[in-house]
């Protein structure tokens, strides 16, 4: 289907939404009445760049206040909207965004406000225009879409249709299989956004919180399923209220944009996208230093042994049962210490899971490679973590450690088995986008979203799993932009005893985080544990969590640059993150950090 978003759901000037939008592959806009007021450009010469950019103007929005009120009032309204028909006109706009009143003047009559909506309407067509009519959720009269379109149908004018946007009649709970009684060509535009489900004012839940569709708690497929079964044809259009993406770079925006519409027809219709190929493993976690003997010794500490070395780059593998960590010390380190740079992860079918994400914007990443390398595809998540798609121990395909060659090591074992999980500090603005791409890009399930207390702000958390647990990623993001500078990365490795791990990290000398004593005093009173075994997870620093399904045990290094590791149990059907004990993690870091002046 056609796709459009509003120029209100980006940042920057016109002629910078403009071309993100064009650049992210949209096929038309709306055009926001305060970016044109506020545009150089005459509306000739916006017509001119949509033209050029291959964009067609498929709504200009809004117009307030028309409805339902006194004749000398309405005659005002009706000059202000000849005026805007002008500059539609000028434009080359045929279709207009009239809101349901919100005046105080407006009254409660539905023959008034369809009578005057009727004499707009034979006016706009005198321009060539259509009129679209959408309730506002917080209209003053009319606030429900089944009630617009009321009062739509009581005009009936071949100028006058409807809008319908998912956010309003989402927000309001309404029953959305309504819309199947509206003709689809009454239907003139649908304004499509998505927004977490929050307990406050729609108005400020509107203006502030809309996201991308997928990103948020509303069913938009369901709702936009309705609209399709009436025989609507217009375009699918984005209209999204967001502080956050109203300051972030357009470019990327827009391209999360059309990806949130490219899976949402996907979900509503025939899949035309490559299917997902879900990951089934971790193959190995990257770390990218300009000194490599910090992370080594506690990759040894935690019973790594360095078994081989890349035949013709700076990167050495460690392992330990089936977890593997790279350490790259070439020209990619970064300057502010170790960070996690990339993630292997299994595929069933690697040129199948990169025909997906370049379908779904994630073009495959340029690499360098010595022409013996394993072809081995990667794109960039939006942090940008680089994901490689894998086939470790397949004789049919390409096995990238072929590209090391082995050297001289001792086994040990010190009870690390795999890669548990990753966590993954996002940009401020771009913890939706993530949770997006991974869903969509990779196929894996997104769980709730959860705030966790930090010292010095508010933390977000959301994991994205495979089903089996093979996988699994915690994208989080700090209340500020100033939190991508406190929270770091790190890796999280499954043993069957923590306890056992963590002695053995501890007498090879490693560093184990300190927990402060109350945290025990509190988990004494909330569990009862075997006599000895909180003094035990007292001395190590090892946190506790349970669930009626299972028990979680867990504890943490001490951070190297902007990474640290975590040792982790999980007994039972313990499938969470230790969330509980997160607050307390991140009090005992900054403590840390304070001690160390790091």
């Amino acid at each position: 289907m056609r796709t459009s978003i509003a120029t209100v759901s980006l940042s920057g000037s016109l002629t910078e939404k403009l071309t993100a939008a064009s650049r992210a592959g949209f096929d038309g806009v709306e055009i926001f009445e305060n970016d044109l007021t506020a545009s150089s450009l005459r509306p000739e010469e916006i017509r001119a760049r949509c033209a050029d950019l291959g964009l067609g103007i498929d709504l200009y929005q809004p117009m307030r206040d028309i409805e339902a009120v006194p004749e000398e009032e309405f005659t005002l309204n009706l000059r202000r909207a000849r005026h805007k028909f002008e500059v539609m006109r000028r434009l080359g706009a045929d279709t207009v965004l009239v809101c349901s009143s919100v005046s105080p003047l407006a009254v409660d009559d539905d023959a008034l406000a369809a009578e005057q909506l009727s004499r707009l309407a034979g006016l706009a067509q005198d321009f060539g225009i259509r009129v679209a009519y959408e309730a506002l959720a917080w209209g003053r009269h009319v606030s429900t879409y089944d009630h617009a379109w009321h009062v739509v149908e009581m005009a009936d004018h071949p100028a006058l249709g409807t809008c319908l946007d998912s956010f309003h009649i989402l927000s309001r709970g309404s029953d959305p299989k309504g819309i199947e009684d509206i003709p689809g060509e009454k239907i003139f535009f649908l304004q499509l956004a998505d927004a977490p489900l929050l307990a406050m004012d729609v108005l400020q839940w509107s203006r502030h919180y809309r996201c991308f569709p997928g990103q948020g708690g509303f069913d938009v497929a369901g709702l936009v399923r309705h609209v399709l079964r009436t025989g609507y044809a217009g375009p699918l259009s984005l209209e999204v209220f967001n502080d956050v993406f109203r300051q972030a770079e357009a470019g990327p925006t827009a391209v999360d944009a059309h990806r949130s519409l490219l899976v949402l027809q996907e979900a509503v219709g025939p899949a035309e996208l490559p299917a997902p190929v879900v990951p089934t493993g971790v193959a190995f976690a990257e770390l990218v230093t300009p000194d490599a003997e910090p992370v080594s010794e506690v990759l040894g500490a935690l019973g790594f042994a360095r078994t081989a070395r890349h035949r013709s780059k700076p990167v050495d593998l460690w392992q330990a049962g089936e977890a593997r960590v790279l350490v790259n010390t070439g020209p990619a380190a970064r300057r502010d210490g170790t960070g996690l740079a990339a993630i292997g992860l299994e595929s069933p079918d690697p040129a199948g899971a990169a025909r997906r994400a370049e379908a779904l914007l994630a073009p495959v990443l340029p690499r360098r490679r010595a022409s013996e390398d394993a072809p081995l595809d990667a794109v960039a998540a939006p942090d940008g973590t680089e994901l490689f798609f894998c086939a470790t121990g397949r004789p049919e395909l390409p096995d990238w450690r072929g590209d090391f060659e082995d050297v001289d090591h001792t086994p040990q074992d010190l009870g690390v088995r795999r890669i548990d999980h990753l966590a993954l500090v996002q940009p401020w603005h771009h913890f939706d986008e993530a949770t997006l791409f991974h869903r969509s890009v990779l196929g894996l399930s997104a769980q709730e979203s959860v705030d966790v207390a930090d010292p010095y702000g508010l933390l977000r958390s959301r994991a994205v799993t495979a089903a089996d647990g093979s996988v699994r990623i915690a994208l989080s993001v700090g209340a500020a932009p100033a939190d991508d500078t406190v929270h770091a990365q790190h890796i999280a490795l499954a043993t069957d005893d923590v306890v056992a791990a963590a002695r053995r990290f501890r007498e090879a000398g490693g560093m184990l985080l300190a927990v402060p004593a109350n945290y025990y005093d509190d988990l004494a009173a909330r569990f009862e544990f075997a006599e000895g075994e909180l003094d035990t997870y007292r001395e190590l620093g090892i946190l506790y969590d349970r669930d009626p399904h299972g028990e979680f045990r867990h504890c943490y290094t001490r951070t190297v640059g902007r990474v640290f590791f975590e040792l982790v149990q999980r007994d039972g059907g313990y499938q969470g993150y230790g969330a509980q004990n997160a607050p307390v993690r991140l009090a005992a870091q900054h403590a840390a950090r304070r001690l160390t002046g790091g």
